[in-house]
């Protein structure tokens, strides 16, 4: 398939272009030179990105109903490629369709108005995650590749439904939008004119919010365990795996201009491959190496501990680290290096204190 490579001429629409990966990858583009339009829900939905990409080559059009069969048809008329990042991370409702409906039909929709277009649209990069890929950590070190589904998550989905914990209604969700891609993209490639490349990225950092309840999902996490005192035991043992939200946005742009992405699913996180993966950490001191977040932070600033700003953390607790990802593959195609969690914690903490959010120990 012919790839998008950089220039003015060349539009990308953006979907989710208000979200925090979003303005990230609208951000990333236009510094690589192309045109974007933004696919927003309403004028004032858009208002902040206006400001913020102001005198930019960016426009705005609104679509009113992202999940609505022919939503999309006026938003795709004469763009090159689309990134599609639009969709639910939290919802206040239970209902486990609160997350998976808006995933899968918001999909649907736009791969539909896509395939109508015509041959202008020559590439589809969609924004899944690692939630669609983890499934069931039966032993420590785990690793899970492209390979991996999260059909546990829409099982236990299935059969608690509301009952079923939030993170695995999220994880249900963007596994049933990114198999709903990957089907309709089978079943049409023989009469559309475009290519799919799915992003599984991990928990993203780095940020532009105003206060730190505006943070993002994964973020907010982040922030959370690090700040703040009454985290449980639980939460301070659990694996996360990380990567830069700069170099999520760089590897979206890229996949526009790499001909042999198309087509691929790839599992974009600063994941180490065997023989021991250490690209996942936990938040407490590891036995061997320095892979904790607090760790981490602590060779950085220690003075925010020192000071009594951050909390200590419990290094008696456990610290096996449970699961990792194979990133092998996004990065051989792709050909991306990525920022070291130091450089991203550093450019955080650096972000964090330049807002004086570290002032002071967090509430």
């Amino acid at each position: 398939m012919p790839t998008v490579e950089p220039n003015r001429d060349t539009r990308i629409l953006v979907t989710g272009g208000n979200g925090f990966i979003g303005m990230w990858v609208i951000r990333t583009l236009l510094e690589q030179g192309y045109s974007v339009r933004g696919a927003i829900r309403s004028l004032e939905k858009g208002m902040g990105l206006r400001d913020y990409f102001l005198n930019s080559n960016v426009e705005w059009v609104v679509v009113k109903d992202f999940y609505k069969d022919g939503g999309f048809d006026n938003a795709v008329k004469d763009v090159d490629a689309i990134i599609h990042m639009a969709s639910p991370v939290t919802t206040d409702s239970e209902d486990p369709d609160a997350y998976i409906k808006p995933a899968v039909d918001g999909t649907l929709s736009l791969l539909k108005s896509a395939a109508r277009v015509g041959k202008s649209v020559k590439r589809v990069v969609f924004t899944s995650s690692c939630a669609a890929v983890i499934g069931p950590v039966n032993k420590p070190n785990t690793i899970f590749n492209e390979d991996n589904w999260a059909d546990e998550s829409v099982r236990i989905t299935e059969e608690k439904g509301k009952d079923a914990p939030d993170l695995t209604k999220y994880r249900a969700s963007k596994t049933l939008a990114e198999k709903a891609a990957w089907k309709f993209y089978n079943e049409h490639k023989a009469e559309i004119g475009w290519d799919l490349v799915a992003l599984n990225p991990s928990l993203p950092t780095l940020l532009d919010p105003k206060k730190p309840h505006q943070l993002n999902a994964s973020l907010a996490t982040w922030w959370k365990i690090i700040t703040k005192k009454d985290v449980s035991d639980e939460e301070l043992k659990q694996t996360y795996a990380f990567i830069d939200v700069r170099d999520i946005a760089s590897a979206h742009v890229v996949a526009l201009s790499k001909a042999e992405a198309g087509g691929e699913r790839m599992i974009i996180s600063n994941a180490l491959t065997r023989p021991y993966a250490t690209g996942a950490i936990t938040w407490q001191e590891t036995p061997t190496d320095t892979l904790a977040a607090g760790n981490i932070i602590n060779s950085l600033q220690p003075k925010l501990y020192a000071s009594g700003i951050l909390p200590r953390g419990k290094p008696d607790l456990d610290k096996t680290i449970s699961y990792d990802y194979d990133g092998s593959k996004g990065k051989r195609i792709l050909g991306l290096k990525y920022r070291s969690k130091e450089e991203t914690f550093s450019d955080t903490l650096a972000d964090f204190e330049a807002r004086r959010w570290l002032e002071k120990p967090v509430e």
